[in-house]
């Protein structure tokens, strides 16, 4: 969860379907008159406007954002995704309108989070606590939290979601694929379905904090004997779906390494590295929000603090393995191999077309050279993640070539995403090659 902005302000969170429905449909027609008014201009000067470019512009990307800001619930999760998973392929001055939704969160004004503690809790919730914080020490898109000492003398963090996030999430999903649909984006003969029923699930399950207390806990065990990570420890007496009660945990952001020692970031960055190879061939259970604010650092231990584990995800045995499989003949460079476990996983289908194959093989072989280069891998000092940016793009850009590949190789490439971002930001120096070894 992202730590409040000095301009971060107290606003109620529309909570009523009607009420959300009428802030998209206010949105939708704002968006969609700057776009005739943009076109009808470029028109009128002999050119011929693109949905998409007039859609993408700073004015129309700072009204999506403010709006889903307000809005938080589902429609600013789906806006933190997109912005990014796609924020590198955009315009900078675009980019960094849309990141405002992964930096800026507002919170409830008091008497909105009276309201649902008192829901939750009961009306003599407070005698429980010695003290509670009003104000959030963090706020994210469906939560915000508090820090509050009880009674009995625990120093607990206590999140609590905003109301209405569960009942519109739907709703709120549908919206922001039809604005997406407006831009011209993705072709209308595309069918999205499936992944926005997958979307709906996940951000329902997002939304259900009893079962991330039981995933919280759930990593708490798997890395008790992993003396470098800190997991909270639930607090069940005090958590509901809408309010997860765990220990406080110290700790500072983990962007703030940036100005650590080499060696400690490569330290830490190892860390979590090897935590993403245990998830997926050790745990087969993966926490899949790549959110830097999903980790924090504490200087005088050097551990790692994991947070927020809503997205968190299982994974079948066969899955495990065919990403065993496919990391192995990448590292071999056995391209025969490579396209077999590409097609079981699903990046492709048998009828895909040769040069669409051809292509997804070499942007997997793209991707593979950090793990193939022996010793350490300089994050701070390789143009990779633009060449991908840029083989990405122009695949995304052939209209002859739409495939949703399983929900689950997307999360789990989401997470990779974010951790090679991560590693970028710390400019670590890893070597890829001795982490991956062990798990094949």
């Amino acid at each position: 969860m992202t730590q409040p902005k000095p301009d971060a302000r107290a606003l109620a969170v529309p909570s009523g379907r009607l009420t959300r429905l009428a802030r998209f449909g206010a949105l939708t027609s704002s968006v969609a008159g700057n776009m005739a008014l943009a076109g009808a201009r470029q028109v009128a000067q002999g050119k011929r406007p693109r949905a998409a470019d007039l859609l993408l512009t700073p004015a129309n990307a700072r009204r999506v954002a403010d709006q889903l800001a307000q809005m938080r619930g589902a429609a600013m999760k789906v806006g933190q995704l997109i912005s990014m998973d796609a924020g590198d392929m955009l315009p900078p001055e675009l980019a960094e309108i849309m990141a405002r939704l992964r930096a800026d969160a507002h919170h409830m004004p008091g008497g909105q989070l009276k309201k649902v503690l008192t829901e939750a809790w009961g009306a003599d919730w407070l005698k429980r606590f010695d003290k509670f914080q009003v104000r959030p020490i963090a706020a994210a898109s469906i939560g915000q939290v508090h820090r509050a000492h009880t009674k009995d003398g625990r120093d607990l963090a206590i999140k609590v979601q905003y109301p209405g996030v569960r009942r519109s999430i739907d709703s709120d999903v549908n919206n922001v694929a039809a604005l997406m649909r407006l831009s011209g984006v993705m072709p209308r003969e595309l069918d999205i379905a499936p992944m926005l029923e997958e979307a709906k699930r996940q951000l329902h399950e997002e939304a259900d904090y009893e079962r991330e207390g039981r995933y919280m806990g759930r990593f708490g065990a798997l890395l008790a004997g992993a003396p470098d990570f800190v997991v909270p420890g639930l607090q069940p007496d005090l958590t509901t779906p809408d309010i997860l009660a765990m220990d406080f945990v110290e700790g500072v952001p983990i962007e703030a390494l940036a100005d650590a020692p080499q060696a400690e970031r490569d330290r830490v960055m190892a860390l979590l590295i090897g935590l993403l190879f245990r998830e997926l061939f050790e745990f087969r259970l993966m926490q899949t929000d790549p959110n830097f604010a999903n980790y924090r650092y504490q200087p005088d231990t050097g551990r790692v603090v994991l947070l927020d584990f809503g997205a968190s995800r299982e994974f079948a045995p066969a899955m495990a393995e065919q990403f065993r499989a496919l990391m192995a003949a990448g590292l071999s460079g056995e391209r025969g191999a490579m396209r077999r476990a590409i097609l079981d996983i699903g990046f492709f289908a048998e009828d895909t077309a040769s040069h669409h194959q051809e292509t997804m093989l070499a942007m997997f072989e793209m991707s593979m050279e950090p793990l193939r280069r022996p010793g350490a891998f300089d994050f701070a000092d390789t143009d990779l993640a633009l060449r991908m940016r840029d083989a990405g793009m122009a695949l995304g850009a052939d209209r002859d070539f739409w495939h949703i590949p399983p929900m689950d190789t997307l999360f789990i490439q989401r997470k990779f995403g974010g951790i090679y971002l991560l590693a970028s930001r710390l400019r670590a120096r890893v070597d890829l090659r001795a982490i991956i070894q062990r798990h094949l």
